[in-house]
């Protein structure tokens, strides 16, 4: 299994029109092959930041989706309203409940 997780920074004011969206994207994401979690919600502390965290079953079902996302990036036009990007993948070996 694999997660992604991480932030989006944009412009406070635009934050509730950049998760708008979104919507979409995160429908089609989650319909993936091998898409466990898929969300993108908005930091209720900093308002100009955007949290990621996607769950996968595998590295390769996570490949087809970075590798789709690649293509639609290069297809949009216009300027990308996010101002700064952290996300990292986790490789998680083992999973159970918490404290266990």
């Amino acid at each position: 299994m694999l997660i992604v997780a991480g932030y989006m920074d944009v412009e406070p004011g635009a934050r509730d029109d950049f998760l708008a969206g979104m919507v979409a994207g995160m429908t089609t994401s989650r319909a993936e092959p091998g898409c466990l979690d898929y969300v993108l919600s908005p930091d209720p502390i900093d308002p100009g930041r955007v949290r990621l965290f996607e769950r996968w079953e595998t590295k390769e079902a996570l490949g087809v989706h970075l590798a789709r996302m690649a293509g639609q990036r290069s297809e949009s036009s216009g300027p990308s309203p996010v101002k700064a990007v952290e996300l990292l993948q986790y490789e998680i070996g083992a999973t159970g409940p918490i404290g266990s």
